[in-house]
């Protein structure tokens, strides 16, 4: 399969050579921003992965700072329904993707714990919040579309508004989302330009396609919806020093004290109550046993500190590009990867792996349909 993209993440809340030793932890800075941001605009990756949460600096603006100081690399905003109004939202992303030549991704987040929305000053149940996300990428769409007042009415959102400038990527950026609850998935099918899927086994993925390209066939979407993974790396030049690596970055780690997040082992638990994925994800952790393995080079360890997509790929640049090519014959097209610490790890992964997929790399974004 050809038209391939690979995407890298930016940790804003920090980053880490160990995951259980805060002594290891690497803080936030521009330098450390700079340092991954360089790595991934050099190294082949399309777009770069700007996270959400009460640690994280905030998205949007660092995606505008580094979007005006790169070249190739697209942010992949994650937008949190709820927290801006959706026409203010257009305007931004119609913006930025006009001042940066059209590099500009969107990543349609609800939020996996409602104790932090709450927090937040937000007060929806993820219910709500993924209501409102639908209505906020319905009235975005139209504002993006229509030279004239949409005069959109719906549960959440009245809007008649119409907005200049228009998006430069036709007919609007890509959306990215993940998520595992019925909502999520509906949401996607209707939507999303990349339905993501955290780390599970192959032949899971290639069912949960099936699944929900029959879900986008009601808006008929089955063949215009694209799928991807977001998955950790760890790669070495021998299989022994790439399992090493692993073992290393969790050593000494308590199950569930979660390195992401600043309400640590309380956080797991409000997680679990509210996100069908991070439930998959642990369920997983639980299942994989005292080597914590689901397949030869698919690992669950940093499941246990970190939330969110917990599933590493460990191997030499071959064995990884043949676990992702497993997940390429399931029928993903994208990969939205990381690993620690980020940059080193990027530039590994571009130096050593990415060249294995020469020839079938996208040259653009993935382009929304």
């Amino acid at each position: 399969m050809t038209d391939l993209t690979f995407g890298w993440f930016l940790p804003t809340s920090g980053d880490s050579t160990c995951l259980a030793d805060p002594d290891q932890t690497i803080a936030q800075s521009p330098e450390l921003f700079e340092e991954v941001v360089k790595a991934a605009d050099e190294g082949g990756f399309k777009y770069l992965l700007m996270p959400v949460n009460a640690t994280c600096w905030e998205a949007t603006v660092t995606a505008a700072f580094y979007a005006a100081r790169t070249k190739n690399i697209a942010p992949l905003i994650a937008l949190r329904s709820g927290y801006c109004n959706p026409s203010l939202s257009a305007k931004m992303y119609a913006t930025l993707d006009q001042l940066t030549g059209g590099r500009l991704c969107i990543n349609l987040i609800a939020g996996i714990s409602d104790d932090d929305t709450k927090a937040d000053g937000i007060p929806d149940s993820k219910q709500v919040r993924y209501e409102k996300m639908d209505e906020e990428v319905q009235i975005m769409k139209r504002l993006w579309a229509s030279d004239e007042p949409i005069g959109y009415e719906g549960q959440h959102y009245q809007v008649n508004q119409v907005i200049m400038p228009k998006p430069l990527q036709q007919p609007h950026p890509p959306f990215f989302l993940g998520g595992g609850s019925e909502q999520a998935m509906e949401i996607s099918a209707k939507h999303s330009t990349v339905h993501l899927f955290w780390g599970d086994k192959p032949a899971v993925i290639a069912e949960k396609i099936k699944d929900m390209r029959q879900r986008a066939a009601k808006y008929g979407r089955e063949d215009a919806i694209q799928f991807g993974m977001r998955l950790q790396i760890v790669c070495a030049d021998t299989e022994e020093e790439a399992w090493d690596n692993a073992h290393r970055l969790i050593a000494g780690a308590t199950k569930f004290k979660l390195y992401n997040d600043n309400k640590g082992q309380n956080a797991a638990e409000s997680i679990r109550k509210t996100s069908e994925a991070n439930q998959r994800v642990w369920q997983l952790l639980e299942e994989s046993g005292d080597d914590m393995k689901i397949h030869p080079h698919l690992w669950t360890g940093i499941s246990m500190v970190r939330a969110g997509a917990g599933i590493a790929v460990v191997g030499t640049p071959d064995q990884i590009a043949a676990t992702l090519d497993e997940f390429v014959e399931a029928g993903c097209t994208s990969f939205c990867l990381s690993g620690f610490p980020h940059a080193k790890a990027a530039r590994l992964f571009s130096t050593k792996v990415l060249p294995k997929f020469k020839g079938r790399l996208s040259d653009s974004l993935p382009k929304a349909a």
